[in-house]
């Protein structure tokens, strides 16, 4: 008799439902499927599909109803999109081809990939590219590159790749340069009052630099200059302790190879096997750009040799000259006035000393001013020098830096746009064919007429034109009234000075703040970031005359219309894999208050806390207390210069807005007082001597009265603009050193 236990029995051959429903092993939910890489033969891109044998058993178990299918289907569509979405995304992907490009930019390559590596070569193998960073692949480099600029480094020899030989790539050059010594900074007692200056020779290491700077890569504004502030010795001792400074050193000096030392050795024969045949297309996998023909074979000068020895007799290096480079349009204001004497008060021009010695161990830098008279589209006449001179001796913002102890670091030159063009071997052939459409700015072109672009003896356009007329503008008087031509053609100017001289281009509305010895040291090119964006701004540029680099662009430029602006010159560099040859610093150092004004970093800003450019002018009450407290000193220290975005018709000091040199240069400031008083009170009459500074310009400055002044009106609070000024006046009126410590001597 059985007992009822109320289970149920089953047969030995039944399954039990608690067995039907055990879970086996889990089920993802994708499956991995590998596809190949046009132009990438050894890499295939895996791509995560959704599971089909879980959907099946999803629709079957769960979706009995015919709208499960509908919701498997657009569930696989979204993931494929997704997906799709997420790979063209990869930017740190070293195999971007031509699909991936930006959506709405047009290609510009016009050279082929043996031309890209010409150019990598020559720049190598010329000591301008200090950096450790690798060549992208997309170069196709074969032939092992040595570079004479970075030191050797003993490693154990890497693994060869599983290539064929088709594919194998040099992505790594091998140093044969100095040694490096990095320093430790620091004003030495007694003498901690102010910062030395660098030490003559010295370079940045601007692979450290990014390093701690790199906006990419998370890092705050606050922290680069707090690193270039004591890495460059600008804290006066005011070092507070840290785990290891060392880590913050990035200027160091070349120590000679010592023939005992390790040094790598030329390799007798290739190690990397048989050749094999390479790719049926040697440019496969660049994006060339449209309607126009791949440039002929590229010629390339002979590489400088570079010197034995890190320390030259001659400071100064004749292959990279230390030249500012600046360009103005229309009266010269207050704003290349600040740009010159920041440059009187940063730079270790030697005012110090009654003479320059001969001997000097500091290679003295210079500043060319460059002057285009009148509008951007006007031809110079004839006699533009001598009109140019007049007229800047009759400007009291101007005939300052005329004065003979600034004659051989101060330079005034005459631009002329047709000379120039045709000072570019480049282009000097071509260039003319695009005459029309010569103003192009990223794609934008402002056409001008024959009929507008003529000069009187003045500077001014001879033909009847408004005088607001966009082609007959000469300077920026309002945000209404933007000479935007003018700022088309900087554009241009700045890489041919830097092509055809050598140096540094700076925008006008820039501000030195330190001395820029390392950064001379460099002898890499480089412009820096677009706040937030991936791309150059060349407000800053630093090129090598006569380079490899600056044949790839202008090259590049007159195939796309003869566009050099920065976002499209971003173009050019990435489309070419050159980005490498024009590091793209970050905005840091030039640039501190950019990310703030676009809402970036606000959670730990630099000093000042600018959230609008205008902030230089218009200091906010809630922080007008800084200016005054902390002066100078306190503004974006470490950085190397500051930036303030045009704002061309705000005065730098708007109570005492003439040049207040002392009695120096007193006919300057009445001059500039008159203009100042006229144009507040303008029913006030004025005796002859005074009319004449104002109204005339063939009479001089000299007749300036000395009674004609204005009423200060200073705030109480002082704006950073107004500080800043006053700083450097005072350096020329004798009454505070430099930045430096170093008192003016004018005899």
């Amino acid at each position: 008799m059985t007992k009822d236990t109320h289970l149920p029995v089953y047969s030995p051959g039944e399954e039990s439902p608690e067995r039907r429903l055990k879970p086996g092993p889990p089920q993802p939910w994708t499956s991995p499927v590998f596809v190949s890489i046009p132009g990438v033969h050894n890499r295939r891109l895996r791509i995560y599909v959704p599971n089909v044998v879980l959907l099946q058993r999803l629709r079957l178990s769960r979706l009995r109803r015919k709208r499960g299918s509908v919701f498997v289907g657009i569930l696989c569509l979204s993931l494929f999109f997704a997906v799709l979405l997420m790979t063209r995304g990869m930017s740190g992907s070293d195999w971007k081809h031509e699909w991936q490009n930006t959506v709405g930019e047009p290609a510009t390559l016009v050279f082929h990939r043996k031309d890209l590596q010409q150019i990598w070569k020559w720049e190598i193998d010329s000591g301008h590219y200090p950096s450790r960073a690798s060549i992208p692949r997309q170069i196709g480099m074969k032939e092992t590159l040595y570079n004479p600029v970075v030191p050797f480094k003993a490693s154990k020899p890497k693994p060869r790749p599983h290539y064929p030989e088709a594919e194998y790539v040099v992505t790594d050059a091998i140093g044969t340069g100095p040694k490096r010594i990095y320093l430790d900074i620091q004003s030495q007692p007694p003498n901690v009052a102010y910062p030395p200056r660098p030490v003559p020779g010295s370079i940045a290491d601007l692979d450290e630099v990014m390093r701690h700077c790199d906006f990419s890569k998370n890092k705050y504004v606050r922290d680069c200059l707090e690193v270039l502030r004591i890495g460059g010795g600008l804290d006066n001792g005011q070092r507070f302790r840290r785990e290891d400074l060392d880590e913050w050193k990035y200027v160091y000096v070349e120590k000679p190879v010592n023939e005992t030392e390790e040094t790598p050795r030329q390799p007798t024969q290739d190690s990397r096997g048989p050749q094999r045949k390479a790719p049926v297309d040697p440019d496969e996998g660049l994006a060339k750009r449209k309607g126009v023909e791949w440039e002929p074979q590229v010629i390339l000068s002979r590489p400088p040799i570079q010197p034995s020895l890190p320390q030259s007799a001659d400071p100064c290096d004749p292959e990279h000259p230390r030249i500012f480079h600046m360009f103005w349009t229309g009266p010269f204001t207050d704003k290349p006035y600040m740009a010159l004497l920041s440059f009187l008060y940063t730079q270790n021009t030697g005012l110090h000393l009654k003479e320059w010695p001969t001997s000097s161990k500091v290679c003295r830098p210079q500043f060319w001013m460059w002057i285009n008279p009148g509008p951007a589209a006007a031809v110079p006449n004839p006699n533009a020098v001598q009109d140019m001179f007049t007229q800047l001796k009759q400007s009291p913002w101007a005939t300052p830096f005329l004065h003979p102890r600034f004659k051989d670091i101060i330079h005034f030159k005459l631009w002329n746009t047709t000379e120039h063009l045709d000072g570019v071997p480049e282009i000097k052939e071509e260039w003319r064919s695009l005459q029309e459409s010569l103003f192009n700015s990223g794609g934008h072109i402002i056409s001008v007429k024959k009929k507008n672009i003529t000069t009187t003896a003045s500077g001014t356009t001879g033909t009847a034109v408004a005088e607001d007329d966009l082609t007959n503008r000469a300077g920026s008087k309002s945000s209404s009234s933007y000479d935007r031509l003018s700022v088309i053609l900087s554009d241009m100017a700045r890489f041919v000075l830097c092509h055809r001289f050598g140096g540094i281009y700076l925008d006008a509305d820039t501000i030195l703040l330190r001395d820029w010895e390392e950064l001379w040291g460099y002898k890499g090119a480089f412009a820096y970031r677009w706040s937030r964006l991936p791309k150059y701004n060349t407000a800053v540029l630093k090129m090598n005359k006569n380079s490899a680099l600056g044949t790839f662009l202008f090259r590049t430029a007159l195939k796309n219309g003869l566009d050099f602006h920065p976002m499209t010159v971003s173009r050019y560099t990435a489309d070419a894999h050159l980005q490498g040859l024009l590091l793209r610093l970050p905005d840091a150092l030039f640039d501190s208050a950019w990310l703030n004004t676009e809402d970036y970093q606000r959670d730990r800003p630099p000093q000042p806390f600018f959230t609008e450019f205008k902030h230089l002018f218009e200091t906010p009450q809630q922080s007008s207390a800084s200016p005054q407290a902390l002066g100078f000193h306190g503004f974006f220290r470490g950085a190397y210069s500051y930036h303030f975005h045009n704002f061309w018709w705000k005065p730098f000091d708007s109570a005492r807005n003439w040049p207040d040199l002392g009695p120096r240069f007193k006919v300057a400031e009445n001059a500039a007082r008159a203009a100042l008083m006229t144009k507040k009170e303008p029913d006030t009459p004025l005796t002859g001597a005074a009319q004449a500074v104002v109204e005339s310009n063939g009479r001089t400055i000299s007749q300036a009265p000395p009674y004609l002044v204005t009423p200060d009106n200073d705030k109480r609070d002082l704006d950073w603009s107004t500080v800043l000024k006053r700083t450097f006046e005072a350096y020329l009126r004798g009454e505070i050193p430099n930045m430096y410590g170093e008192w003016l001597t004018w005899s």
